[in-house]
């Protein structure tokens, strides 16, 4: 049951977006509380891992140096040429920037799984860059938007120790001490970690019915690129570096799938509810495209 309601997870968020720019009295008295709601995923995500799964990154640190340093140049790099190109807004610009600035998403990992992708890999991949996001989401949205409006990089970089550092380090570590003790609750977290990504997206949709309704094809435009080009070219670029299909296609993935939330939480928070349209919008995007690509990989036979 947990499992199908999960697997439905783009339906879910359609349908609550559409309630939300219908109805959005519903769901505009929660906007405050989004942080606090992306901490509770980010918790979620922590009580699925364990100190060992971060053994990887020892027993094959190239991959997962290689699948970390794609995601902080291509995605940043991509969502800033494709806002230039769209002539977005400056506060959507800077939201499209921001969302390539984050790490990966958790909904990476399950998208892995179903297109026969490397899982642990996937795992590692997540957790690294999250773990380094601190540092490396400020400091790269302050290189690509620091000329063009005013980025609060020490506010950015306490918001993510706080709403991501933390909550994923006490589910670790919750985990790790008491992972057979909690075995029979641990698979409600992925349920869990969904219904509240799409409460988090009916928030800012019911927050931006204006923008939505008025610059929506645009915003929607420069996010399917977004995702696309990252899914493509993370895939692409492993190939060239000589990395086998199952990594290349995990990497594909962890690029292409952002942490959307994470920058719908910094973007109100450090920038204008405008600039959170773009996150909100990616969340429901590369779920399905995420799909589609796991189905394709799927039915291909791996050569090596």
């Amino acid at each position: 049951m947990l499992q199908k309601f999960t697997s439905l997870f783009p339906i879910w968020a359609i349908i609550l977006s559409a309630v939300a720019l219908l109805h959005p009295g519903t769901f505009l008295p929660y906007n405050k509380a989004i942080p606090f709601l992306l901490g509770l995923v980010m918790f979620g995500m922590g009580m699925t891992l364990t100190l060992r799964d971060f053994l990887l990154v020892f027993k094959r640190p190239k991959v997962v140096i290689i699948g970390t340093v794609l995601q902080y140049t291509l995605m940043p790099l991509a969502g800033f040429s494709i806002a230039r190109t769209l002539d977005l807004s400056p506060e959507l610009t800077a939201g499209v920037v921001l969302l390539g600035c984050c790490p990966g998403g958790t909904a990476s990992n399950v998208i892995c799984y179903l297109a026969k992708g490397d899982v642990a890999l996937s795992i590692v991949l997540t957790s690294v860059s999250t773990l380094i996001s601190f540092i490396m989401t400020p400091l790269l949205t302050w290189i690509y938007m620091g000329q063009t409006i005013e980025v609060d990089t020490y506010g950015m970089l306490i918001s993510i120790l706080q709403i991501v550092i933390v909550p994923v380090v006490l589910g670790i570590a919750i985990n790790s001490l008491l992972g057979v003790r909690i075995r029979n609750i641990r698979h409600f977290f992925p349920a869990l970690s969904i219904a509240t990504i799409v409460f988090i997206i009916s928030i800012i949709m019911a927050t931006n019915r204006e923008t939505v309704i008025s610059a929506g094809i645009l915003v929607t435009t420069a996010v399917i690129v977004h995702n696309l080009l990252g899914l493509a070219s993370g895939y692409g670029l492993s190939r060239l570096m000589g990395l086998s299909e199952i990594e290349a296609r995990t990497i594909g993935i962890e690029v292409g799938m952002q942490n959307s939330g994470l920058s719908v939480a910094l973007a109100i928070k450090h920038f204008t509810a405008a600039a959170a349209l773009p996150g909100a919008l990616f969340s429901i995007w590369h779920n399905i495209s995420g799909s589609f690509a796991a189905s394709y990989w799927a039915e291909r036979n791996i050569s090596e």
